[in-house]
């Protein structure tokens, strides 16, 4: 994929999506199944979507207006908000790769041609390979769906641009980190730097409260949490969390999102730089050094 970022955006988009779709063809004759969590001001819907992705629709229990998070398949979108029997009017993107961007015309489409539904807006970082962008957001800039905040983190490296979506009631948090903050792993670092990885991850999403609800944009925790493992063999809580994902069933590891910013910060190696145990692994005590050689050898695993 780091090599698509050479070619001119709209070859690059065509190419990666021939290759998502592609690859989850042998899962499109699955039952399409959605987990929801319900909470006392806003309920979560997980919806799968191509292989391994996540797109959420985000809905104020109080005012059922909601918004969702990546639409890549927006029929599919649809379908739940009738089930959800809420008003939908707002797309959030986290950034601008096919997989989570690549529906976002479409659905914009679909407003257009139904005015009854509402205008649609389109909030994501500023960037001209975001499709049909209207509300270009930036750092702790502030918006609600119904009566639930949300304050836009912004957390460039896997892509310039990307944005997570930090999101409130009254009572429960949950932020939104497509491919920023995976369950127990992180992004590649495809257009950014260690640093930046190390600020999104430490300093501004290590930083939320430790009950804030972590929903990712993929479906990595496997593979991430077996090589958590090998950097860390003696912790107890990735063992656990292993045993838990350790099936070949893709839609039971799928139950593992959620998980929460103060379990990340127990089992993901990516936000452990700073341990002690860290520095005398690699050599070093930068954490960002150890930021920098963690996803090298991750890219290798």
């Amino acid at each position: 994929m780091s090599l698509l970022s050479f070619l001119p955006h709209r070859i690059s988009q065509r190419l990666t999506a021939l290759y998502f779709t592609a690859s989850s063809f042998s899962l499109q004759r699955r039952p399409q199944t959605t987990q929801t969590n319900t909470m006392a001001g806003m309920t979560v819907t997980k919806i799968p979507a191509l292989k391994d992705n996540f797109m959420y629709l985000i809905k104020c229990n109080k005012t059922q207006e909601a918004a969702v998070v990546d639409p890549v398949a927006p029929d599919r979108v649809l379908e739940v908000v009738q089930q959800e029997n809420c008003k939908l009017n707002k797309l959030l993107t986290t950034h601008h790769h096919w997989d989570h961007a690549g529906g976002n015309e479409a659905l914009y489409e679909r407003y257009r041609q139904n005015p009854a539904w509402g205008e649609l807006s389109v909030y994501g970082g500023e960037d001209e390979r975001i499709a049909k962008l209207t509300n270009p957001v930036k750092q702790d800039d502030t918006f609600e769906i119904g009566n639930l905040r949300v304050r836009c983190l912004s957390t460039p490296c896997h892509t310039t641009s990307h944005i997570c979506y930090f999101v409130e009631s009254d009572t429960e948090r949950a932020v939104f980190t497509g491919d920023t903050l995976f369950l127990a792993g992180c992004g590649r670092f495809f257009e950014g730097t260690p640093i930046q990885m190390y600020e999104a991850l430490i300093e501004k999403l290590s930083s939320l409260p430790d009950d804030t609800q972590v929903y990712c944009g993929h479906e990595y925790a496997l593979q991430n949490l077996r090589f958590g493992q090998t950097i860390e063999p003696n912790n107890e809580d990735i063992r656990a969390m292993l045993s838990k994902a350790d099936t070949p069933d893709v839609e039971q590891r799928r139950a593992l999102v959620p998980s929460t910013i103060g379990q990340e910060k127990r089992i993901n190696v990516f936000m452990r730089v700073k341990q002690p145990h860290m520095e005398e692994k690699f050599g070093t005590s930068d954490p960002v050094e150890i930021m920098k050689l963690l996803r090298a050898a991750k890219d290798k695993f």
